[in-house]
């Protein structure tokens, strides 16, 4: 097959979305956007052996390529409407594409997202991804909004993906009882959508760990103007974590491991209760894991009742490495 052949076999299926006018077919896609809204918008690049193992399943890699970006719509608090796909490929492999199309559009099927565009063309195996949401006028969770006093929270669990990694580099011994969990963290990440839509009214500011909750934080603490203190045994850590590390690897693995794609979110104490309410209501287990003060932008871990010091230095790409 060709590449418009494939695009027109695998990549043109209606979605049933009333907004897309013009989808894919056409130089543009052509999109409505309702009246008194905001759009949001987020790229990601994933490339082979940079953020994934070439020879990771195709589903899972459909499913977790567009599930980065839904993540980067749920910390914003917006509502999932549109995808295009930009995909590189060595060679064509109809069997690669018939299972990376299965992941993906079985997540855009749940999440009612219409894929509208994007392009093809031949080279190292590549996927970028970029999401179209929308928000109520004068909504969307940012990262400057958080203020002194304001609760430090996240939700799920969190250093699972980089114990997951850890495990397939042959770096951690994980019990077998939990590889399958650790895995599907790794490679099956699920957006907090409905959880970042429940806080649009409730938390001062948001974003989604992807690099590493210490370094995420810090963008928190940098573009707000405060300093985050955090209790580190108020860590949510998962029964395939408390079985394979130690605690301080634990911690180190929940401040800097990255591909999460949980919410970390500062919630003001006036707040609270409202917290406890809609975050119930969507399913979504949270934690506090401690607090806005005042202070020189930054980081302080506390433990055993002091501080304690970690390396903080989360995931990136230009950081020189021994």
């Amino acid at each position: 097959m060709n590449e418009f052949e494939i695009i027109k076999h695998y990549f043109t299926a209606d979605s049933g979305r009333k907004d897309v006018i013009m989808g894919p077919g056409d130089d543009c896609a052509l999109l409505q956007v309702p009246a008194q809204t905001l759009l949001a918008v987020s790229t990601d690049t994933l490339v082979s052996g940079v953020h994934f193992f070439a020879d990771m399943e195709p589903s899972a890699l459909g499913h977790k390529a567009l599930a980065v970006n839904l993540s980067d719509l749920a910390a914003m608090g917006a509502d999932p409407r549109w995808v295009s796909l930009a995909l590189t490929l060595p060679a064509v492999d109809e069997v690669w594409i018939k299972g990376f199309c299965a992941g993906f559009f079985e997540l855009a099927e749940y999440y009612n997202v219409a894929l509208v565009g994007g392009d093809m063309t031949r080279g190292p195996l590549s996927i970028t991804v970029t999401v179209h949401g929308t928000l109520p006028e004068g909504k969307g969770l940012r990262r400057n909004g958080a203020r002194i006093g304001d609760g430090i929270y996240v939700t799920g669990t969190l250093g699972d993906a980089a114990l997951g990694l850890k495990a397939a580099l042959g770096e951690a011994r994980v019990p077998a009882a939990h590889l399958e969990f650790v895995r599907n963290k790794l490679e099956h990440p699920h957006p907090r959508i409905l959880a970042g839509q429940a806080l649009r009214d409730i938390a001062s500011s948001a974003l989604d760990i992807s690099d590493g909750l210490a370094g995420d934080l810090g963008h928190i603490v940098t573009a707000s103007g405060v300093r985050a203190q955090l209790e580190l045994e108020q860590l949510p850590l998962s029964e395939a974590m408390l079985a394979s590390v130690s605690r301080e690897q634990a911690w180190q693995l929940a401040l800097t491991g990255g591909d999460d794609y949980e919410l970390c979110f500062t919630v003001p104490e006036s707040h609270r209760g409202l917290l406890d309410t809609a975050l119930s209501h969507c399913g979504v287990k949270f934690t506090r894991i401690g607090r806005l003060v005042p202070g020189e932008p930054g980081l302080e871990l506390l433990a055993d009742g002091g501080p304690c010091e970690l390396d903080l230095h989360g995931w990136d790409h230009f950081r020189s490495r021994p």
